[in-house]
């Protein structure tokens, strides 16, 4: 299952790369409910999609929702950066 969603680019300061993408809180429920199983210290493994770039990276909760770290290569190829409004694609990653 895919979801997509649309979000404002936001800086937090934790592990690079600093820029995420807060989905929302029901996609959010969605995605923990479905990955069950495959989440490891809270994080969830995803595919992920900005634009025409896809990525292989993992979600981490935050206040009651996921963030999807965008990478810098990402950010650089679909030429993003915080405040921003992207949409994004996030599949689970089962490693099938």
């Amino acid at each position: 299952m895919t979801w997509e969603f649309t979000a404002e680019l936001i800086e937090w300061r934790g592990p690079a790369p600093y820029v995420f993408a807060p989905l929302p809180v029901e996609v959010s429920n969605e995605v923990k409910e479905a990955a069950r199983g495959l989440t490891y210290w809270g994080q969830i493994p995803v595919v992920a999609t900005v634009g025409s770039t896809d990525f292989d990276t993992a979600m981490w909760p935050q206040h009651g929702r996921f963030l999807l770290p965008i990478k810098v290569a990402v950010q650089r190829a679909e030429h993003i950066d915080v405040g921003d409004i992207i949409t994004a694609a996030v599949a689970l990653r089962t490693g099938q």
